[in-house]
């Protein structure tokens, strides 16, 4: 079963081998942690040989299942330890569970793993002619769209109704009155979707920011040709030795830390009437799902290397997208850095992460003139902005931070010098 907190997509393991015998909570429904969702019932270790359990309702294998109790044994067998997300995989790709080879703890079946049997399938050599490759059914919508236009008919559009209106007269039969029209229209084309744990819990936590911290925010810009000219030397040999692409977030992260050792304001949390100094840098790395924003952590990043920071971050952003985040990697952190810039953004104000005291929002790289010894020249540059708890963080320190960041990222040899 697959429990949506608000902060990530968890999936847990049957506790037993058995089967399913009452529901408690359906999904979509709300539990509270430590309540029973369902039962199961222990699958009979003296059940005689070639038998299965009764279900609840008919399936898609009875038929032939009824056919060969040796089939529907073998049948059992392979879908036995297959988590919910590996049996959806099975569905959509068009794989038989015996074809797949198990890597999970406990002999589980995997997503990856049907992913990998259905990925192989496709390159192996068809026996014969006629065989039939399964189809691969379309994925349905998680949230089922409502018809815009039922069959009894359509709304009228606004020019619609006016033309009406003003041919038979507002109190002409069978005409809607302008309250009437917009009531009938909103009925048929909109939808309304319950927010999702993970939705809830950021608009909370963005409200509880804008409340409990008196938040400013201080811009800069950044010639970004030096750290560009370094990725293009190096991206070809960096990716050759670490399997990994070589990009601009690990420079920021380092050139972050470097200001958060400069600044130690902005790596500290209000407590109480006290404030709490990090000897360690957690960097929060804010990476988009289908479900919202997460940001994990990058755990002592001071500790790492650039190959390490970029497989890390590139690790982050494929889990997101397949719900695999997990909860002890959204666990803290004392500070965070959010990219608006691969989704297009010139200029933004980030809202801090409560009880942080600090956020750097990076943006889109655009070609500017700026002057430069006296001659206007065109260079990319970057908009970054900080935003900051002032019970905390004074002006001063926020307008060096930047400037820190500004330095390390302009003169890249900074970074790796440490100074």
């Amino acid at each position: 079963v697959e429990i949506e907190t608000d902060k990530a997509t968890v999936e847990v393991s049957a506790p037993i081998a058995g089967r399913i015998t009452k529901v408690l909570k359906k999904a979509g429904d709300s539990a509270t942690v430590g309540e029973v969702i369902g039962y199961m019932e222990e699958e009979s270790a003296s059940a005689p040989a070639g038998t299965t359990q009764p279900s609840n309702g008919p399936t898609a294998r009875t038929q032939d299942q009824a056919k060969s109790p040796a089939a529907a044994a073998t049948a059992g067998d392979a879908l036995d330890r297959v988590m919910p997300a590996a049996r959806r995989e099975l569905a959509q790709q068009g794989v038989k569970p015996e074809e797949v080879k198990r890597t999970g703890p406990g002999g589980r079946m995997l997503k990856e793993d049907v992913s990998r049997a259905a990925s192989d399938a496709s390159t192996a050599p068809v026996a014969t002619p006629a065989a039939k490759v399964p189809a691969k059914p379309a994925r349905k919508p998680s949230v089922p769209a409502k018809k815009r236009e039922p069959a009894s008919g359509r709304t009228l559009s606004y020019a619609e109704w006016q033309q009406v209106r003003e041919a038979e007269g507002d109190n002409a039969p069978g005409v809607p009155s302008f309250k009437d029209w917009l009531a009938e229209r909103d009925a048929q084309a909109t939808e309304t979707v319950a927010m999702t744990p993970l939705r809830r819990r950021v608009a909370e936590r963005l409200v509880e920011a804008q409340h409990a911290a008196a938040l400013l925010t201080t811009f800069n810009e950044i010639d970004m040709s030096g750290v560009m000219a370094l990725r293009a030397e190096h991206k070809d040999k960096f990716q050759e030795r670490h399997g990994v692409k070589l990009g601009f977030m690990s420079f920021f992260v380092k050139a972050t830390i470097e200001a958060l050792k400069a600044l130690p304001q902005l790596n500290a949390q209000i407590h109480d009437q006290s404030i709490v100094y990090h000897n360690y840098y957690d960097i929060g790395i804010a990476v988009s799902s289908a479900k919202g924003l997460l940001v994990p952590i990058l755990r002592e990043a001071e500790r790492m290397t650039f190959a390490a920071i970029e497989t890390a971050i590139e690790d982050f952003g494929r889990r997101a997208r397949e719900n695999k985040i997990k909860l002890e990697e959204l666990e803290g952190g004392t500070f965070t850095i959010s990219n608006g810039g691969v989704f297009g953004s010139l200029l933004s104000t980030p809202i801090i992460n409560p009880p942080q005291s600090g956020i750097l929002g990076l943006h889109a790289i655009q070609d500017r003139p700026v002057a430069r010894d006296g001659q206007v020249v065109i260079r990319p540059m970057m908009y970054v902005a900080l935003s900051y708890d002032h019970r905390i963080v004074d002006g001063r320190e926020a307008v060096t931070f930047l400037r820190r960041v500004k330095e390390g990222i302009e003169d890249p040899a900074r970074l790796l010098l440490e100074i």
